[in-house]
């Protein structure tokens, strides 16, 4: 007997613990209860967990919304638990209870998890537990419910029989009407999938009166909703069909009174493009294109700007050429001058794209008078988004002309009397030389940036020394062998301290990226020289170098050469210079101690 009452005991011992759990203080506690569910199912059984442990869930949904959103992930994945798909239909009344709750998290995971768990359903099971289930939440009292409800019709739709299909039309009718705009705006947010579900008449018929009613609803936020079912359904229906059904409300919603639902449009304008075809974007489109780019404010300027290269590129091939330059370029060239950097910007990161459709001649008459307009702007991610991209104009005009039209203005930018330009220049370089070649680089560019090396402002110097580093990655090393290292190692014999400190730092950087023989034969001798500088701050300045470049130098040239000048430099009678000395004396004995070992 005793051993019968300790397997009931044992059997009773998973819900026991789950019970004690749920009923604990600790929120912390009772997640992670939820969150070991499974085990517990496998622990019971399929069939208590049908009896017991799905009953006992469902009577005890009240609990902080963390522990309802754990629960309700969790019972999406319960259907092999439950006994599999013919009785996955225990797993919708908990789910359903927490598809009403008030936390919206908790309801979308909900609703996540009964369209997982309906679409296990036979069909059969189907019409007899889930869609009875979309009908109470569609006719519940709160909106939180209905807006549930909105998110399984998609699911259940294809599998039903004929008058449920009508009934499910009309529910989603009703719920498109629905006087609460949260509910109104969940239908919206759902009708592109319900209609790919719907047979073509009953689209026209049923859900584009629904379309029509909601895009011009009096809460912004369900206009422009309605905006994104506006390409699923264009994307349905024949052209013909298009012009007369969708265009009304499209060009209506592309004149919005509210710049959100504009915003809308321009973000979803290349979907809705391909899906109306070439003949209605020549036709429509383009006004509508033509009247976000003026928009009176600017987030929606910015999201058509976006758009600019990708609209073009998809106009139909016969006439792109003819409509980008009489209805979209003058538009652009407005958009160039903007009063709003961020609208500039987006241009500006596309505006280049154009140049491969428009051909050579278009890009140098009516492109590059725009982007010399770009690169002077006052705002640096213009021209940075101008550098950037400017690999394939030269694709399409060459480099001759490129050089002749904008690097005028680059060379400007570089030398132009106001630091914070010359900075910003400096900090393109790499991606300008990497998009020119080095050839072109050579003969343009490098002088200019051994110019920078310089500068009377510290920032510009310390910036050209970096820009030497990721020219060398760029180009390699045998590149800097020959192109540049021989003119930084001129600098270590300047009248100017300032000049042979840059030619240090330069070293410093050089070091990384040329490796042990250059470093070795080029840049070592130059450091060593400079210890008997008589400026103190370049002296302890060959220390930090010394310590620095250490690593690239093998440890017999490191006994024979390095460690004799840091103990000349340890002596000097400069007190910093002796603290710099020490400090590179000790690490370089810290790693040649981890070398050995």
């Amino acid at each position: 007997m005793a051993s019968s009452d300790k397997t009931i005991d044992d059997s009773l011992y998973p819900i026991a613990v789950l019970i004690d759990e749920l009923k604990n203080e600790d929120v912390q506690l009772r997640l992670n209860s939820i969150k070991k569910l499974s085990t517990i199912a496998l622990a019971l059984g399929e069939e208590r967990t049908r009896s017991e442990l799905i009953p006992f869930l469902t009577e005890t949904i009240y609990d902080e919304d963390e522990v309802l959103l754990a629960l309700a992930d969790q019972l999406g994945n319960f259907t092999s638990l439950v006994g599999g798909p013919e009785y996955a239909m225990y797993l919708i009344p908990p789910l359903e209870s927490l598809a009403t709750v008030e936390e919206t998290v908790v309801r979308d995971k909900a609703v996540e998890s009964l369209r997982i768990v309906a679409a296990e359903h036979s069909a059969q099971d189907l019409e007899i537990h889930v869609v009875p289930t979309l009908q109470r939440l569609v006719s519940g009292d709160w909106f939180t419910s209905r807006t549930s409800a909105c998110g399984l019709f998609s699911v259940c739709y294809p599998r039903v029989s004929q008058p449920v299909k009508a009934e499910l039309r009309a529910n989603f009718r009703k719920l498109c009407q629905d006087e609460t705009p949260m509910v109104r705006r969940a239908a919206a947010s759902k009708l592109g999938e319900f209609a790919k579900v719907v047979e073509i008449e009953y689209l026209k018929s049923d859900l584009i009166p629904n379309f029509v009613q909601l895009a011009q609803d009096d809460q912004d936020s369900v206009r422009l909703l309605a905006v994104e079912a506006c390409v699923s359904i264009a994307q349905l229906l024949p052209q013909e069909d298009v012009e007369h059904l969708v265009l009304p409300t499209l060009r209506q919603c592309a004149s919005d009174s509210s710049w959100r639902v504009r915003y809308m449009v321009a973000e979803k304008f290349v979907d809705l493009q391909k899906a109306v075809g070439p003949e209605i974007t020549r036709v429509d489109l383009v006004p509508a294109f033509q009247y976000l780019l003026k928009d009176a404010e600017a987030e929606v300027r910015a999201a058509v700007a976006t758009k600019v290269k990708d609209f073009c590129a998809n106009l139909d091939k016969a006439n792109q050429v003819h409509i980008i330059m009489t209805s979209i370029l003058p538009y652009v060239r407005d958009l160039v001058s903007d009063p709003n950097p961020h609208v500039k910007s987006a241009l500006a990161s596309v505006i280049m794209g154009l140049s491969p459709m428009l051909g050579a001649y278009n890009t140098v008459e009516h492109l590059l008078p725009l982007f010399l307009i770009q690169l002077k702007d006052e705002c640096p991610e213009v021209r940075l988004n101008i550098i950037s991209n400017l690999d394939c104009v030269n694709d399409v005009i060459g480099i001759q002309q490129l050089s002749q039209s904008l690097l005028p203005a680059i060379v400007e930018l570089a030398e132009d009397s106001k630091w914070r330009v010359r900075l910003a220049i400096i900090e393109y370089m790499p991606a300008l030389a990497g998009q020119l070649g080095q050839e072109f680089f050579d003969q343009k560019l490098r002088g200019l940036c051994m110019g920078w090396l310089n500068d009377h402002v510290y920032a510009i110097r310390e910036a050209a020394t970096l820009n030497m580093k990721k020219l060398v990655e760029q180009f390699g090393a045998q590149w800097a062998e020959q192109a540049i290292i021989p003119m930084i190692l001129v600098m270590s014999r300047n009248k100017n301290y300032l000049h042979r400190m840059t030619c240090l730092f330069c070293l410093n950087m050089l070091a990384e990226v040329c490796g042990t023989d250059i470093t070795t034969k080029l840049l070592l001798p130059t450091v060593l020289l400079l210890a008997s500088d008589p400026v103190s701050n370049v002296r302890f300045n060959v220390a930090k170098t010394l310590q620095k470049i250490s690593p690239f130098l093998d440890s017999s040239v490191i006994d024979t050469q390095v460690k004799p000048t840091l103990e000349k430099l340890n002596a000097d009678t400069d007190v910093d210079v002796k603290h710099f000395a020490s400090e590179a004396i000790a690490a370089i004995a810290a790693v040649s101690t981890k070398r050995q070992v």
